[in-house]
C-alpha cells in the first residue's frame, strides 16, 4: 500500500478529479467515515505515494476510521494486524460496511457534496 501510486501508469485516461481512493485513517474513531477531495497526505505514506503517482491531490478520498493504538500496540501493528473482538472490531467492520456504501452511492452517481452530508456524520445510525 506504501507504494500505491506506482499504478498511476495505468490510468493515464483517467481525470485524477474523478478517481477514488479508499484508505484507513488514524485520526477517525473506529467505524467513521469521511468523504473528501484534495488534500495533503497528512503523513499516510499509501496517499503520499498516489499524489506523488498521479502528480496531484485532487481525487477523492473516502477515509475509514481505524483509531489510534493503545498504549500495547505500535502503530505499525495497530494498522497491519487483525483486531480482536472487543478492540473496536466491531466498529471497524461497520466502517469498512459505511465506506462501501460511499463508494457505490459516488460511483451509482450521487454528488460529492451530497456523499460528503450522508456519509460524514459522525455515526449512522439506522
Amino acid at each position: 500500500m506504501n507504494n500505491s501510486g506506482d499504478i498511476a501508469k495505468y490510468f493515464t485516461s483517467c481525470a485524477v478529479d474523478d478517481m477514488i481512493v479508499v484508505c484507513d485513517n488514524l485520526d477517525l474513531p473506529a467505524g467513521h467515515v469521511r468523504i473528501r477531495k484534495g488534500g495533503s497526505s497528512a503523513g499516510h505514506n499509501g496517499l503520499k505515494s498516489m499524489i506523488g503517482g498521479l502528480g496531484s491531490a485532487e481525487f477523492i478520498r473516502i477515509y475509514i476510521g481505524i483509531g489510534r493504538p493503545g498504549p500495547d500496540h505500535t502503530v505499525v501493528e495497530h494498522v497491519l494486524q487483525r483486531p480482536e473482538p472487543g478492540e473496536g472490531r466491531e466498529a471497524l467492520e461497520a466502517g469498512i460496511s459505511r465506506g462501501a456504501e460511499a463508494l457505490e452511492a459516488l460511483l451509482n452517481g450521487m454528488p460529492l457534496q451530497e456523499a460528503m452530508v450522508e456519509f460524514n456524520r459522525k455515526v449512522h445510525q439506522n
